[in-house]
């Protein structure tokens, strides 16, 4: 054998034989990309639904309590 066919079938295998990530690190990889893609979503949720709830419901209730109040007062 010639000395470049060796390195071709050096160089061969090595192509063949390197992988990205091993098993473990794959199922890491998974892992971290579910949790980052929940929070994600979380995050999105909080913002259009849950926090403009809360924010109006408050001033709603405090509405209610001034008005409350107010009638009371006009009461007495």
């Amino acid at each position: 054998m010639s000395c470049e066919t060796i390195n071709l079938v050096i160089s061969l295998h090595s192509i063949n034989t390197t992988t990205m990530f091993e098993f473990d690190q794959y199922l890491g990889f998974l892992a971290f990309m579910t949790i980052l893609t929940i929070g994600f979503w979380l995050m999105i949720f909080l913002l259009t639904f849950a926090i403009p709830y809360w924010l109006f419901g408050s001033a709603f209730e405090h509405f209610k309590e001034k008005m409350a109040k107010r009638k009371s007062a006009t009461k007495s």
